[in-house]
């Protein structure tokens, strides 16, 4: 992908503070949700339904500096991109209101703290830790070299589930990893919508995405991995022998589905995004049904 310079617009508010927190996206905490809910589930699973609070405040927190790091890091990677693309255009590195190097402090300060958070778990724990940090620091480069820069947030967005198992039970069973591989492909899925949304854009200054790489077989598709993650979901609780409530939760959840599809029907962008925010629903939906079944 060709290099491109650097638009420079008027930031739309002044301030140092409103940039940072536009940089990690604190006012638009989408993206921290759809982090939380997979490590929640394995928490509840690991635990059968009475995991340890603290294990849960530090998910939580260690969640919320993980995903703000990664919107660091990630508009550092994209600094030269972002200004040319419609939805993106006034970031702050875009418009020159924080600094590149700023960015990459601001990212180190974040994954410190995330990582002295995971100080407080056992070995397994941080030693897992170090790859979710290298994956989170990789994922934004990806979208130059290969058309499945989805694949990759999949696999740093789930990592917290078998980071979840270890942190109970320091080790992470066969369900630990069906989990994660269910994880993985959500997040393949809602960030597929979200590219969706930039595709001609991103076709206009050659970044990369699994939406360019499906094409006009991108709902198709999204269709597929959407019954194959229902499919591992349900798989996870024949193998745990969940009971009613699980099973009502993950019949909301395909409904949650089938709405995603109809507001993609027509590849707009507006109700492809609209997709990809719905996938909240459906993480809150798994997780209600694994919460009143431990109940």
């Amino acid at each position: 992908m060709t290099e491109l310079p650097p638009i420079k617009i008027t930031p739309p508010r002044p301030g140092r503070w409103s940039a940072y927190a536009d940089l990690i996206r604190i006012r638009r905490p989408i993206g921290i949700y759809l982090l939380l809910w997979p490590p929640l589930w394995a928490l509840w699973i690991a635990s059968a339904g009475r995991p340890d609070w603290s294990l849960v405040l530090i998910f939580v927190l260690g969640g919320v500096l993980m995903r703000s790091a990664g919107c660091a890091i990630n508009d550092y990677a994209d600094r030269h991109i972002d200004g040319h693309v419609s939805r993106t255009r006034r970031r702050p590195l875009a418009t020159g209101a924080i600094s590149a190097g700023e960015a990459l402090l601001l990212f180190a300060l974040l994954a410190l703290a995330s990582f002295g958070l995971v100080l407080l778990l056992n070995w397994t724990t941080i030693a897992l830790s170090l790859v979710a940090l290298a994956l989170a620091a990789l994922y934004p480069f990806m979208k130059r070299f290969t058309h499945l820069p989805q694949l990759v947030l999949g696999m740093a967005f789930g990592w917290a589930v078998p980071m979840a198992f270890t942190a109970v039970t320091e080790a992470v069973p066969a369900e630990g990893w069906l989990l994660y591989a269910a994880a993985v492909i959500w997040a393949m899925i809602y960030d597929t919508q979200y590219a969706m949304v930039d595709r001609e854009d991103d076709l206009k200054i050659g970044v990369k995405s699994a939406a360019i790489l499906f094409g006009r077989h991108d709902r198709l598709i999204i269709g597929l991995l959407q019954l194959l993650m229902l499919g591992l979901l349900l798989a996870l609780g024949l193998r745990l022998g969940l009971g009613l409530a699980y099973y009502l939760g993950l019949l909301a959840a395909s409904g949650s589905v089938l709405y995603q599809q109809w507001l993609i029907r027509e590849r707009q962008p507006k109700p492809c995004f609209e997709a990809f925010l719905h996938n909240n629903w459906f993480g809150m939906f798994i997780f209600i049904g694994l919460f009143l079944d431990y109940l």
